[in-house]
């Protein structure tokens, strides 16, 4: 997964799991996510590439969020219905966080999307949506990036510190303009096993 938020520096949601606020008072934030491997009921997910946008009004555990979900124009019917029910939060598991945060779910848009890497950079593109450039963030050590381990956060234990090259939102009343924000690229293990 890349996301890209509108806090300054790194988004203080990952270490605090949801309970600091957010650097601008809300998070506006959307991400991009590539399914390597994945399956849901007997559907294959294999190859699709699914995007959110998510509004909070504040401190993201106190809930109240907006969401809208994007879904790759490849997709089946049962596909669309399967991702559907995993990031509205419906399956349980990892996700199951979102059914309870969420207040508002704005829907589905089945649209083109492409999720590239071209040497570190992730390029994430949703269709008259998400425009989006992510690079992860250089450490000290030479070649290796900045990234922080064996955390909480509900997305994924291992995050890399990013910043946005470019992220632009435009949809559902919403016209952001992220670029030089936080961002982070993390990699996903949601199996319910």
């Amino acid at each position: 997964m890349t996301l890209s938020c509108s806090c300054t520096v790194f988004c203080p949601c990952v270490l605090s799991l949801g309970d600091h606020p957010p650097t601008e008072e809300r998070c506006q934030t959307w991400a991009g996510i590539r399914i390597d491997d994945g399956h849901i009921d007997s559907e294959d997910l294999s190859g699709l590439k699914v995007g959110l946008m998510m509004d909070l009004p504040g401190i993201m555990s106190r809930g109240n969020w907006t969401a809208a979900l994007f879904v790759d124009d490849k997709a089946s019917a049962l596909a669309v219905k399967g991702l559907t029910r995993i990031f509205t939060g419906r399956v349980g598991g990892t996700t199951h966080l979102l059914s309870i945060l969420v207040g508002q779910f704005l829907g589905v848009r089945q649209v083109p999307i492409t999720y590239e890497t071209q040497g570190e950079t992730r390029i994430i593109r949703i269709e008259k949506y998400v425009d989006g450039a992510i690079t992860p963030v250089r450490g000290k050590e030479a070649g290796q990036n900045v990234v922080i381990r064996n955390s909480e956060y509900w997305i994924g234990p291992d995050v890399i510190v990013s910043r946005a090259d470019k992220s632009r939102f435009r949809g559902f009343g919403r016209n952001w303009n992220l670029a030089g924000r936080s961002a982070e690229i993390v990699k996903l293990d949601w199996g319910n096993g």
